[in-house]
């Protein structure tokens, strides 16, 4: 764990509880358990315990988040040798440290919050640890109405000229970094193979209708990746999905974001994505609610920007949108892991969802008109 000295954690606590002269009467460290894994993430747990000050004894806890460069990880043994720089620079395990240190939590649109950050601490040169405000939030599956506040306030922050010199915190290639690395490398050549579509769980969800618009949307990627050279750029968190904004649990206004592994400055429209396809992936929520959600996340994202001053067209802006949801979520959807012996994600039904949901992309996609 990214450990600290008693005279570090003492100062932390003083800063959590807005006191000084604090004795620590007692510490606890133990292991925050998580669902999901996260190549760039070694650990996570919650410190907590008591101080005694001037006014009295106190709880206090923090959430403590070890980040590393997944070159650690024991999966970065199956990339192939040649391809291992490119993999190394896709996951930039430096940006969430990065935002941590910077003053981000004082620019963010009301609305938005994030976990004060107490300490970041250089384990190595390639991993360091974050010491964070423990968020109690509420877990409660999300209404229409939160992913419409949601999209509404990750417009604002994509526009927002108070955010906007901490866009390059991150990745400012995002789009193409995304295509030299994942698709040209790991996604295109798998799809382009028999094998998948073959396999029994693959061929139980995703029928040849599919399959073709597929492939053909993958043919078409260099024409997509020369429009979205054109498209205009936002700060953008790079995976808002449900389970990185959270409620909390005494303001159901504000949502406090967390994980910025893959902050960055990206064309407008980009955490739509991860907003409305997170838990499809996941198999939490069903792709039958993707034209709700749909009908009331981009306009309320388009409201956001133009609240910061950003006269993007709804049309271009569904164009963007259309384009970046297949290129970072329809060309994925199916579930590649399978032929490399990696678990599938989730159960058939949660493959099926997918294929529905990669459908719905390409309706959106064919609804739209490039230039």
């Amino acid at each position: 764990m990214a450990d600290v000295s008693d005279d570090a954690l003492t100062s932390i606590i003083e800063d959590d509880l807005g006191v000084r002269g604090v004795e620590m009467a007692s510490c606890h460290a133990e292991v925050a358990e998580y669902d999901l894994d996260a190549l760039t993430t070694a650990g996570r747990y919650r410190v907590h315990g008591t101080a005694r000050h001037a006014g009295g004894v106190s709880p206090y806890s923090f959430f403590v988040k070890v980040v590393q460069s997944w070159t650690r990880s024991p999966q970065f043994e199956q990339v192939p040798e040649a391809f291992r720089d490119i993999a190394a620079a896709s996951l930039p395990w430096r940006n969430e440290p990065a935002v941590y240190r910077s003053d981000l939590r004082d620019r963010l649109p009301d609305g938005f919050s994030m976990p004060r950050a107490y300490s970041v601490v250089d384990i190595d040169e390639l991993s360091a640890g974050l010491w964070l405000q423990f968020i109690d939030h509420d877990s409660s599956r999300w209404g229409i109405d939160t992913f419409a506040r949601a999209a509404y306030l990750l417009g604002r922050l994509a526009a927002s000229p108070t955010v906007r010199p901490l866009r390059t915190l991150g990745s400012t290639d995002v789009v193409r970094g995304y295509d030299r690395g994942r698709l040209e490398h790991q996604v295109l050549p798998v799809l382009r193979s028999e094998e998948l579509w073959v396999h029994p769980l693959v061929a139980g969800a995703f029928d040849p209708d599919l399959r073709h618009r597929i492939l053909d949307a993958a043919e078409a990627l260099p024409r997509f990746l020369e429009e979205l050279d054109g498209a205009p750029l936002g700060s953008a968190h790079g995976d808002a999905c449900p389970r990185n904004l959270l409620a909390t649990s005494g303001n159901q206004e504000t949502l406090v974001l967390i994980d910025f592994g893959f902050w960055c400055e990206a064309p407008l429209s980009f955490d739509l994505t991860q907003l409305m396809v997170g838990e499809i992936q996941t198999g939490e929520r069903p792709a039958s609610e993707l034209p709700d959600l749909e009908g009331v996340c981009l306009p309320a994202y388009h409201r956001g920007l133009i609240d910061e001053g950003c006269t993007v067209s709804l049309d271009a802006l569904r164009r963007t949108h259309a384009l970046l949801m297949v290129l970072f979520y329809g060309l994925s959807a199916v579930p590649l892991e399978v032929l490399f012996g990696l678990p599938a994600p989730g159960s058939a039904d949660v493959v099926r969802e997918r294929a529905r949901a990669a459908s719905f992309v390409l309706d959106l996609l064919d609804s739209t008109r490039g230039p």
